[in-house]
């Protein structure tokens, strides 16, 4: 076997490691695998998934490090659900990161149900990028439902929670 026939069945192999990876990810709706050799990098990711853990340096690779992302498809899950109609404002996430309902640990909640707020009222925090960003409220009235729990993951223009 000559060097490209080693090669082209290396990439043949990896590939097919792949899929069968995402194929274990899709069936039993995991967030993420991520496999790490010497010379590759391959990060699986499901429709839960949560944001990576924080990395202790650079997030970028070894030069010629190959870091291949396969999304997994929701699949045709959300057709079968029902159009919700709710009523109030609903506020969304304007960016992917982890929802935080206290400043701190053990300081209380921004808003909790049943909370009056106003226009520009911070009702949540979003860590991004080991940032912590503020969220204001868009709308007065009553916090009528809180659809995040503390810690959890959000993407870009999810429900955090309505306001009536």
């Amino acid at each position: 076997m000559n060097f490209k026939d080693k090669e082209q069945h290396q990439i043949e192999d990896t590939i097919e490691c792949v899929e069968a990876l995402a194929k274990i990810v899709r069936e039993n709706e995991l967030g993420r695998i991520k496999i790490s050799t010497e010379d590759l990098d391959i990060v699986i990711e499901g429709k839960r998934c949560p944001p990576p853990p924080p990395m202790g340096g650079s997030a970028m690779s070894p030069m010629g490090a190959v870091m291949p992302t396969i999304a997994v498809p929701a699949a045709a899950a959300a057709a079968d659900k029902p159009v919700e109609t709710v009523s109030g404002n609903i506020i969304t996430s304007p960016i992917i990161g982890t929802f935080y309902s206290s400043p701190a640990p053990e300081k209380p909640a921004f808003v909790k149900v049943g909370d009056n707020v106003s226009i520009g009222d911070v009702v949540c925090i979003i860590e991004s990028m080991k940032l912590m960003n503020e969220i204001n409220s868009e709308f007065s009235g009553r916090v009528a439902e809180i659809y995040v729990n503390n810690g959890d993951a959000v993407e870009y223009g999810q429900k955090i929670m309505r306001i009536e």
